[in-house]
């Protein structure tokens, strides 16, 4: 539930932040006819993770066993594909979002402003769809539908209110930070992710060593057990783990965590004179 509860909360924090700033951009402009654009595209970018969820979820059945054991799996690896992306392209953007989000409202606000919808939909989309995403595949690898989804459903609010505050100056958090200790956390819950997508593909039997277990700790940790259940939700963690899982495990782990913390001192570095982004000046930047 905290996984999904951060996924939500983050992607949800970004989606707000862009609808945020292209709303104070227009305003700012003197182009409060297009705000309807903004919506439209908005509204239309929820219908369509709405969709995706719906066939994440439903599209399966009535498969073979091993059918959906092998789209189970395959999206869970495309799913810690998307996150991994997503981590790494907001920690290069974070600092400069408001500049490209101005730049792309310039291009298409000719005329009516029916490119505004474009705009939207495409930045509102791109969350919408990695969260839809990430969290079937959280829902796969713990078996459970109503904690997920209540979390994610929970940190969505959560990014909603603090997205609204933001924009209304009430409240002013650390961009870098949040991002940095969110990717770090992410980094994990997506290894958890690949692991269990690896389980599903030998199940399916399209990866061999399904009985060759590299641990089994589950006289330690049972399954469900409370603290198995709060390690799975959180991290995936399975306490029977064939050695494939643990080498996928270990072989996204070490490099992705490495560039992350290798790039992180990086920008640090960059912007050591010059005062930490927050959420609120982002947000500013729109209207100014």
């Amino acid at each position: 539930m905290l996984a999904n509860f951060l996924i939500g909360l983050r992607e949800g924090l970004e989606a707000s932040l862009v609808v945020g700033i292209l709303i104070a951009y227009v305003i700012k402009i003197g182009r409060r006819d297009v705000l309807r654009r903004i919506w439209l595209g908005v509204g239309l970018a929820a219908l369509l993770s709405l969709a995706i969820g719906a066939l994440l979820t439903f599209g399966a059945y009535g498969l073979s066993f091993e059918a959906q054991e092998i789209i189970g799996g395959s999206l869970s690896i495309v799913a810690t594909a998307f996150v991994t992306w997503m981590i790494f392209w907001m920690l290069r953007t974070a600092r400069n979002l408001s500049g490209h989000l101005r730049q792309d409202v310039d291009r298409h606000l000719s005329g009516a402003g029916w490119g505004l919808v474009l705009v939207a939909f495409l930045a509102v989309g791109r969350e919408g769809i990695e969260t839809a995403l990430f969290i079937w595949a959280a829902v796969q690898a713990t078996g459970s539908t109503t904690f997920p989804l209540l979390g994610a459903a929970l940190g969505i609010l959560a990014a909603l209110l603090l997205g609204y505050f933001i924009y209304r100056g009430i409240v002013r958090i650390n961009l870098t930070k949040f991002f940095t200790y969110t990717g770090l956390f992410l980094i994990i819950v997506a290894a958890g992710v690949l692991a269990y997508g690896v389980h599903d593909l030998q199940e399916g039997g399209v990866l061999p060593g399904l009985n060759s277990l590299a641990f089994d700790v589950s006289n330690v940790i049972p399954p469900d057990s409370w603290y198995g259940t709060l390690l799975r939700g959180t991290v995936n963690f399975t306490p029977a783990t064939t050695w494939l899982q643990a080498v996928a495990w270990l072989l996204y782990v070490i490099p992705v965590l490495t560039i992350f913390l290798i790039s992180t001192r990086r920008h640090s570095r960059n912007m050591k004179r010059q005062a930490p982004p927050t959420t609120q000046s982002l947000a500013a930047e729109g209207a100014r």
